[in-house]
């Protein structure tokens, strides 16, 4: 750690000048991602902004963001069980204050990234003195944080890191994170569609038929602020039927995001009879399509499988846009596997700032990650 050293921001303003020099690998960890967060972030967040220096030179950029889980009107109402009770219980009563070091709205590992090599062992270190200095702000507030989650590490990262300090703290795997990486030899929907097998292009033709009708619009910043309610109204929809959630974004989200991100934002809207029935989002991260939010009416989506037609239109845009990979994000893992999508699993490590809690991290954690069975579905030739 010898001429390497931290400093915590509470606002975009005040970040360095070479923030996104330094962040220009990862659109999440860039100015223009973290205003919208700043400006429209759930309303239970709040976001911290880790810039790592080497003496006075910015080496490295991450993202702290502390959860206030009471204020939760629901954790998601999809799942009704005596074990969703007792989650719900635990959350509220042991773990309703949580500071996750990463990004906890997306998937993958977007919680820093550096302009130059530097070891695990410095890395782990600067990790756990940030969220040190997190607790201890809050502690002062008069807020006694619960947890604290490293989030989303792929495993050659993870072995890594638990060499090191993170050996004493929790280490568990949620679910997969569903990857689609483009064939070099596709080019269009048509090459993907022909590396398809027969049951999976039948498939493939059945979910465009019943698509018939629908029309999909790439939406402009000015078309998102006339339909703020619609879109706000199908993503809250989707998400409060979800199995489990620790926030739900603000109303102006998605247009805050388009107005400071533009084009490296895109939000489709799914019209039918002219009404805005669906919409998914898109964010283009280098190389990589990151899949966002996306919303629908579920009795559209029914009738005209609206939501693997969504996944075969993000395949299509990834593809004809020449990215290499697609991050799907860790649901709905059996029908993104059926449209080529594998899973990747990814760790991630947390402690209890309770010691005695602490001891029992594992049998908690079992209680406050919800699983579910999947078949993996392999749709190639």
């Amino acid at each position: 750690m010898e001429n390497i050293t931290f400093k915590i921001f509470n606002s975009t303003a005040a970040l360095p000048e070479q923030w996104d020099q330094v962040a220009q690998q990862n659109v999440f960890l860039q100015t223009p991602y973290l205003s919208v967060l700043e400006r429209s972030a759930p309303t239970n967040m709040q976001c911290f902004y880790i810039g790592i220096f080497e003496k006075s030179e910015l080496i490295g950029v991450a993202l702290a963001q502390y959860l206030d889980l009471n204020v939760l009107e629901s954790f998601g109402e999809r799942d009704k069980c005596i074990k969703t009770m007792i989650r719900n219980y635990i959350f509220k009563n042991f773990a309703s204050h949580t500071l996750f070091l990463g990004n906890n709205m997306i998937t993958g590992q977007n919680g820093y990234v550096f302009s130059k090599e530097i070891d695990f062992k410095c890395m782990s270190e600067i990790l756990l003195q940030s969220a040190d200095e997190i607790i201890s702000y809050f502690k002062k507030k008069g807020v006694a944080i619960h947890l604290v989650s490293f989030k989303d590490f792929y495993q050659n990262c993870a072995v890594k890191l638990r060499a090191y300090d993170f050996s004493r703290m929790y280490e568990f795997t949620a679910q997969p994170n569903m990857i689609l990486y483009r064939n070099e030899n596709w080019t269009t929907e048509e090459n993907y569609t022909a590396a398809l097998s027969k049951k999976y292009r039948d498939q493939f033709k059945r979910a465009r038929k019943k698509f018939e009708g629908i029309q999909v619009k790439n939406l402009s910043y000015e078309d998102v602020l006339v339909q703020e309610d619609a879109l706000y109204s199908l993503y809250y929809y989707v998400a409060k039927n979800a199995p489990f959630n620790t926030f739900f974004l603000s109303k102006d989200h998605f247009s805050t995001l388009k107005g400071q991100c533009g084009n490296r934002f895109q939000i489709f809207g799914y019209y039918s009879a002219d009404k805005l029935v669906g919409f998914h989002t898109l964010l283009l991260n280098e190389e990589t399509l990151e899949t966002y939010f996306l919303g629908y009416d579920e009795t559209i989506q029914k009738e005209n499988m609206l939501y693997l037609n969504m996944l075969y239109n993000m395949t299509k845009y990834g593809i004809e846009n020449g990215f290499n990979r697609i991050i799907f994000g860790r649901t709905a893992l059996e029908i993104k596997s059926s449209v080529g999508a594998i899973p990747v699993q990814m760790s991630g490590f947390i402690y209890h700032t309770h010691p005695w809690i602490n001891r029992f991290m594992e049998i908690i954690f079992k209680q406050l990650e919800p699983k579910s069975q999947w078949q993996q579905r392999h749709p190639f030739k």
